[in-house]
């Protein structure tokens, strides 16, 4: 709920499609049920074993706020990055004890406070599908298709998920619709914060140095699962390694990439260029320049919008990023060309068909439709939840099979931790949220839309918004607890303004997904399958499937690359933090580095980069040895790594990671844990 649906709505509104060549190099995401061994020896001339693999596995952990992590002690500690829990810092704290600014330390266990809204996950199965689920929408079309596909695997996942408190089931479509795998994880609910160091540290460059290297970033911080109001027993764990990187050496990165559309067909990739990308940087450029005029009026308000500024400016950089990739002449025309590549080795294949030509036409309809699809869900947490209380209560009265994607039985475990964990509400963030949201649709549908006279009514959408965040009482987690618990019965009965709105809303909603499924995501069904099978007949096993933020292993190296004609290093150094200081923000140095100049290693290797093919979601990632061990946590990748969302190029893509030995020195002497140290050690 923190990214808004308004902000990404449309971006990907069906599953990607996948490379159009073999990977080559150290391309690739790769499933665990289908490593690509013979290809790494012959690259490497070694590849890890089943047994190496099953280990890893078990290890790695997808957090539902959007990213990754790893078990590295039996006592479920949990290793990811600091951006990634930042905003359970921020939900448990105070203008009195802000403690995403100054960090937190749990002197003991019964002192971890915990994160709402997340929850851990690990997966223990992964099994194929692929027949049952296209066989229950062969011979169909349209919205029935849709319908019939989302049965089955509504169906499914039922029957193999029956402890709902511990398991979770998902059947994931790959390959743009070629393959359907079931993934069943064990969750844990109850997720704590044990440590995080000051925000300044893991901030440290701000936005100039986001997505750049060299970086001097402590972006590292722990969690822990319990269960029952106690620490789970988590004996399949990684061994923690406080580590140098060396130049050159194998590293996998394990974790769970969000999305990639690697490779959208061309008319795809150019409803992106021309589309939906322009529209991206237009409303969210002018969000940010909003929030930050607001932020600006007080100390508070700075305090209480500066985790929303952070995740808008980091999504800026990416939609800048991806626009810079479509409009690369010379990239865009190596997607041209692979594209022309498969279209001739399949051509005649009565089988295959064109599918090419079926996706351009339901492109084409979208297009006609995407402002309304894109504008019909305002944005905010507030609205958000009424949002999610109204169609979970309309989903919940239908059988299982018959439930939109995200409201089966499956799904509503998470959906109501979502809803009724208690977290802070900001009633002049919500109503920026909302009045923003309503002013671009108005702009973009135009004020004589039938479907702006719908979403404002006779009200504008500054007055809309401050009636809406002023009369509602959704910020109550009580409240959204009695309407979930409640049901139909309770939403139809409650005179909530906003409640009231999203009902108001709903068959709007209802409508325009209608259209979506049946003359959009029905088609690209098909499509996508047809063009599955001509990759797999042109290219055989040597491709993978886009990232879907479900379980990925990719290999590579620690190596630095060349950028116009200079060698950037592999690393950086802590003491370099100093160097680096300017005594103005975002470069002014992190408290502890001041207090502790000295007294630390300065020549421990603090950021590294590497080889490996990552994308967002990878955040949090454990970075892995030949021999297993964790020497470090993934945390962002460089410019060149924001085009990976279409293609991979091995010279210039690098991820960029916090190393374990940087964060040993944090955890002895910059931020003192003394248990978590004796922990990792086994001790």
């Amino acid at each position: 709920m923190k990214l808004r649906s308004a902000l990404i709505a449309g971006v990907s509104l069906v599953s990607a499609s996948f490379a159009a060549t073999s990977a080559q190099a150290d391309e690739g995401m790769w499933t665990f049920d289908a490593f690509p061994t013979e290809r790494m020896t012959k690259d490497y001339g070694w590849a890890p074993d089943q047994v190496w693999l099953d280990k890893v596995q078990a290890a790695a952990v997808r957090l539902t706020g959007g990213c990754s992590a790893s078990f590295v002690s039996p006592d479920g500690l949990i290793l990811t990055n600091h951006h990634c829990i930042s905003t359970c810092l921020f939900d448990n704290s105070t203008s009195e004890n802000d403690l995403l600014e100054k960090g937190f330390i749990a002197a003991s266990r019964a002192d971890e406070k915990e994160c709402p809204g997340q929850q851990a996950e690990v997966v223990t199965s992964i099994s194929d599908v692929t027949s049952d689920v296209k066989a229950s929408f062969a011979g169909m079309t349209g919205e029935a298709l849709t319908m019939a596909r989302n049965a089955k695997i509504a169906e499914i996942e039922s029957a193999n998920c029956n402890d709902l408190a511990t398991e979770r089931c998902q059947v994931v479509s790959l390959y743009g619709g070629g393959e359907y795998k079931l993934y069943k994880y064990r969750k844990y609910s109850d997720v704590r914060i044990a440590w995080a160091p000051e925000d300044r540290a893991r901030k440290f460059g701000g936005d100039p140095d986001n997505f750049n290297f060299p970086r001097y970033s402590m972006d590292a911080s722990f969690l822990r699962a319990y269960e029952n109001g106690k620490p789970v027993s988590t004996p399949s764990h990684l061994e923690w390694n406080p580590r140098a990187p060396e130049e050159g050496e194998i590293t996998f990165v394990v974790g769970n990439p969000g999305s990639t559309s690697r490779l959208y067909t061309q008319s795809r990739l150019a409803f992106n260029r021309e589309v939906q990308v322009p529209i991206l940087l237009a409303t969210v450029s002018e969000f940010r320049g909003r929030l930050i005029n607001e932020m600006s009026q007080s100390a508070e308000k700075t305090r209480e919008g500066k985790d929303t500024l952070d995740q808008i400016e980091n999504s800026l950089k990416v939609f800048i990023g991806w626009s810079r990739a479509l409009n690369d002449a010379g990239f865009m025309g190596r997607l041209a060309a692979q594209e022309a590549d498969l279209r001739a080795q399949v051509a005649g294949n009565a089988e295959i068909g064109d599918p090419w030509s079926d996706i351009d036409a339901a492109v084409a309809g979208l297009r006609n439709v995407y402002l309304s699809n894109r504008y019909d869900t305002p944005s905010g947490d507030l609205f958000g939840y009424a949002n999610s209380l109204v169609t979970a209560a309309i989903e919940r009265e239908k059988p299982n099979a018959e439930r939109l994607p995200g409201y089966t039985n499956s799904a509503l475990p998470l959906l109501e931790k979502n809803i009724t964990d208690a977290k802070p509400i900001y009633p002049w963030l919500e109503e920026m949220w909302l009045e923003w949201s309503l002013s671009k649709a108005r702009e973009y549908l135009g004020v004589g839309d039938p479907q702006s006279q719908l979403l404002l009514g006779k009200e504008s959408p500054e007055a809309l918004a401050e009636r809406l965040v002023t009369e509602t009482k959704l910020a109550d987690p009580e409240v959204r607890k009695a309407l979930w618990e409640g049901g139909m019965e309770a939403i139809e009965a409650s005179d909530d303004p906003l409640i009231q709105y999203a009902l108001r809303l709903e068959p709007l909603q209802r409508q325009n997904q209608k259209w979506i499924d049946e003359n959009y995501s029905a088609p690209l069904s098909i499509a996508n399958g047809k063009l599955a099978d001509a990759r797999f007949a042109a290219y055989g096993d040597s491709v993978y499937p886009d990232a879907t933020f479900t379980l990925r292993i990719s290999y590579g190296q620690v190596k630095g690359w060349e950028e116009r004609g200079q060698d950037v290093p592999y690393r950086t150094l802590m003491g370099g933090t100093y160097d680096r200081a300017t005594g103005y923000e975002p470069f002014d140095l992190p408290s502890a580095f001041a207090a502790h100049k000295g007294h630390f290693d300065a020549d421990a290797t603090y950021n590294f980069v590497s080889t490996n093919d990552i994308i967002g979601g990878n955040s949090g990632s454990p970075v892995i040895d030949r021999d297993g061990t964790v020497i470090g946590t993934a945390f962002d990748g460089n410019i060149h790594s924001i085009g990976g969302n279409y293609g991979y190029d091995g010279t210039m893509n690098r991820s960029v990671s916090v190393s374990t030995e940087a964060i040993q020195v944090a955890l002895e002497t910059l931020y003192p844990a003394p248990n978590l140290v004796k922990e990792l050690q086994g001790g």
